[in-house]
């Protein structure tokens, strides 16, 4: 399995919540609570995109593309930048704004899946807000600017089709079915953004396209806890422990053993607040037979000791 899907699998999507929003102009909702990652896709007609709480500029959306908007604040969807909120989302609950204020809340969780009066001439989008599972996703995250727009195109048109025709319909097991098209646009969309220009991409993903090196992450990431060495590795993928050594260090950011602790650690944190695996235990998970070397790296890149970050992970 490459880097990127392993990543993906760790840190599958939950929590998912996905709306139609069918708006005529002059409209804008505004989201006032914080998502770990939210997905924009204009279907029909164009929007404008606002980061509240950030100093990015508005991004316009036209038919087709998608946003991905990490985990940010106040998020304001509108026809155009200049049009005042009508509505705010917060806590679950729906506002209309009246003199400035938000009165007269009703539950947005659980409204229907399409909102808005439907009438044409107006925009069509989704909203998609998922939850990506612990460090590992927090690592996907962290490719990602606060709000990154993917150009509508042939990579990720027919996962939004297969969405915006879901989202429609109210058949058993349809929550399940958009949990998993959810994940898909946002894979696919993930994906597209890494292959466009001028995305500013983290150094172990472009070392991906190395032969040499991407096969060393890939092999990283498939046995953490084997007792890997630079000489090991260096092995296995054909070259000098020398070359292999400079050449890692130069692509991805970082000597290969210190790419690997930090890789482990991020497994640890996961399995420390998502299990009851003893510390001991843990260690030997990730690669370490002896718990207090491995309390002592986790210390040392947590700043703080395993059993202490279980119980405030918790």
């Amino acid at each position: 399995m490459d880097v990127l899907s392993d990543l993906l699998y760790r840190a599958r999507a939950r929590n998912t919540l996905v709306r139609q929003l069918i708006q005529r102009p002059p409209w804008s909702v505004t989201f006032a609570d914080a998502s770990p990652l939210t997905v924009v896709a204009v279907l029909g007609g164009g929007a404008s995109v606002r980061l509240d709480d950030g100093d990015a500029s508005p991004e316009r959306l036209a038919a087709g593309d998608i946003a991905l908007i990490g985990a940010a604040g106040r998020c304001t969807i509108a026809d155009s930048p200049s049009t005042p909120p009508e509505v705010v989302i917060r806590e679950g609950r729906k506002y209309r704004v009246r003199g400035g204020e938000p009165v007269d809340g009703t539950s947005w969780n659980l409204a229907p899946r399409t909102y808005g009066d439907g009438r044409p001439g107006g925009t069509t989008m989704l909203r998609g807000v998922c939850e990506l599972h612990g460090e590992v996703g927090d690592r996907l995250l962290a490719m990602l600017p606060p709000l990154a727009v993917v150009p509508a195109g042939p990579r990720t048109r027919p996962a939004l089709e297969l969405l915006a025709a879901e989202v429609a319909r109210e058949e058993p097991g349809q929550d399940a079915v958009l949990h998993r098209l959810l994940d898909l646009v946002v894979v696919v969309a993930l994906r597209a953004w890494c292959a466009g220009p001028g995305s500013a991409l983290p150094a172990w993903y472009r070392a991906l396209s190395d032969p040499a090196i991407g096969e060393a992450l890939r092999l990283l990431h498939e046995d953490p806890a084997r007792r890997w060495t630079v000489a090991a590795l260096a092995a296995e993928v054909g070259m000098s422990r020398a070359a292999f050594a400079a050449c890692f260090s130069a692509l991805v950011g970082e000597p290969p053993l210190t790419y690997l602790t930090g890789w482990r650690m991020t497994l640890a944190a996961d399995l420390l607040r998502d299990t009851d695996a003893t510390v001991a235990a843990v260690a030997r998970e990730v690669g370490y037979e002896d718990a207090f070397a491995f309390s002592v790296a986790f210390k040392r890149t947590r700043g703080t000791s395993p059993s202490l970050w279980r119980r405030e992970a918790r």
